[in-house]
């Protein structure tokens, strides 16, 4: 992933408090020799104490043959996303024709090296880390080895544990433009007001504010 100066986070603190609010990601492994990547959709629990992710598959998924091979994975998160047309983008005393259309995105990716989890008690742990997680409020029995009505079900799946080693963020929201520019395009998301605008614009104004030497907001989840 390319990170221009203008798109690196301002501090860790900004994606740490991105990523606690965004929890589904894609988890990329490379195939066996010969395959394609491998690419799953998935929920995951990232616990920053112990800078680890935490998730969980089923039994017969390929993914497992890859790690074997090569545990070394990438789980991508990619969120508050929109489009912005190039009229918007022109810069001043130009033509609106002439403006650049782009994307607005925000993105964590974290390489790790995976670790399977095959013991019950551990896979038993594991979901109920993830449980707390997604579940604070309860209202699901515990989840433990051997007992009704979930240890029968562990057998059918295989647990993950993501060892994070480095983390890459970026938060592409037009930091390049001049702040006449920026504050139009932060216009036009207001008025067209799509889908994932709103949340695009608060980083867009967040990260403006911050520039400024203002006090930042807080990023819309």
């Amino acid at each position: 992933m390319l990170i221009h100066p203008w798109d690196a986070p301002t501090d860790d603190a900004e994606w740490q408090r991105w990523l606690a609010a965004h929890d589904f990601g894609q988890l990329a492994a490379n195939g066996r020799p010969g395959e394609p990547p491998l690419v799953q959709p998935l929920h995951f629990a990232y616990d920053p104490d112990r800078g680890e992710a935490v998730t969980h598959l089923a039994r017969p998924h390929p993914l497992w043959e890859a790690l074997a091979v090569r545990p070394q994975v990438l789980l991508s998160v990619v969120d508050d996303y929109t489009f912005i047309p190039g009229p918007w983008q022109a810069e001043e005393g130009k033509p609106s024709e002439h403006g650049v259309p782009t994307s607005f995105y925000a993105a964590v990716q974290l390489s790790c090296t995976a670790h399977v989890v095959d013991d019950p008690e551990e896979k038993a742990a594991l979901l109920q880390r993830q449980m707390g997680h997604f579940q604070p409020e309860g209202g699901s029995a515990p989840v433990t080895a051997g007992e009704a009505p979930y240890g029968r079900l562990l057998s059918g799946i295989r647990g993950l544990r993501l060892e994070v080693h480095d983390i890459r963020a970026k938060f592409k929201y037009g930091g390049k433009r001049s702040e006449t520019v920026q504050h139009r395009i932060s216009g036009r998301l207001a008025e067209r007001n799509g889908p994932g605008d709103a949340a695009a614009r608060a980083h867009q104004q967040r990260r403006l504010a911050a520039a400024a030497g203002a006090v930042p907001r807080t990023p819309a989840p």
